[in-house]
């Protein structure tokens, strides 16, 4: 029955929009300067800081976040982790993984928060950017690659933006379902009082949806870190990159070993994101 129906040159349209994308190559280079001295800010303060120090800066964090609970075990695995990575000699790749995903990171916030704030405010823009965010959360994360090498060549700064794509619906999505469970008593409050829309916006919605908020920010970087990993596969260096000449030469202990190294650090992350929505719920 489909046999005689024409197949959509859907392949050619795209590699055709693509084509055509490249011609901007002023606009792709300036994009690639920005991201690249964010991520080589981040580094290079990582290069500057002992690492004796660094662990004990992260081990002050924690402590810090977690003051209520005393949560030693975590600083018990936080120490014993990090000086683990230090002593199988990844901490320089550790930081590299790490300044991809905190500039991943701090991209996708940067883009996510407004459109979150923008969904929550206008059910056109609901309408229009729910699909769109289904299809970024749902799409192969080695798809993104294609496009990233493209437009932005081999390195970090493609597998940085191939991160931020895969990475920010969760910010968005959380930050629309944030502030639209603000309670309509509160905004009337705010009505009565005189408040404009952006006093109300900052001084009462996003400080009720700041739970939710930090919740998007964790996914968020998981999903950063996640996809940094994979990104190596286009140049992004890391720890991500150990694993990927592991599997080529398929070398199972130094693959297990940085693997094990990826899991400590996404366990850090994401303890630490979780301990800092804690306490903004405490406030």
């Amino acid at each position: 029955m489909f046999s005689s129906i024409p197949q959509l040159p859907l392949a050619h349209w795209i590699d055709n929009f693509v084509d055509w994308l490249v011609q901007f190559t002023g606009f792709f280079n300036a994009v690639t300067n920005f991201i690249g001295s964010i991520n080589n800010a981040f580094q290079w303060v990582f290069d500057l800081i002992p690492i004796w120090l660094f662990i004990v800066l992260v081990l002050a964090l924690t402590y810090y976040v977690n003051r209520d609970q005393q949560n030693w075990g975590l600083l018990i695995f936080e120490f014993l982790g990090l000086l683990m990575i230090w002593n199988l000699d990844f901490w320089r790749d550790m930081t590299q993984t790490l300044t991809l995903v905190l500039t991943a990171s701090l991209i996708a916030l940067v883009i996510g928060i407004p459109l979150g704030i923008l969904m929550a405010k206008s059910h056109t823009a609901e309408i229009i950017l729910k699909p769109i965010l289904d299809f970024m959360q749902t799409m192969p994360a080695f798809v993104y690659l294609i496009p990233a090498v493209a437009l932005f060549g081999i390195g970090m700064v493609p597998g940085i933006v191939a991160s931020v794509i895969f990475a920010m619906p969760p910010t968005v999505r959380m930050t629309n379902m944030g502030i639209r469970e603000v309670p309509d008593e509160l905004i009337e409050a705010a009505d009565s009082f005189g408040s404009t829309e952006w006093q109300k916006l900052f001084k009462v919605e996003l400080p009720i949806a700041k739970t939710s908020l930090m919740a998007g920010v964790n996914q968020s970087m998981m999903l950063s870190l996640s996809m940094v990993v994979i990104a190596s596969m286009i140049g992004a260096m890391g720890l991500g990159t150990k694993v990927y000449f592991a599997v080529g030469r398929n070398d199972a202990g130094n693959g297990f070993a940085a693997g094990l190294a990826i899991v400590i650090l996404a366990i850090i992350l994401d303890r630490l994101t979780q301990s800092l929505t804690r306490s903004h719920r405490k406030h």
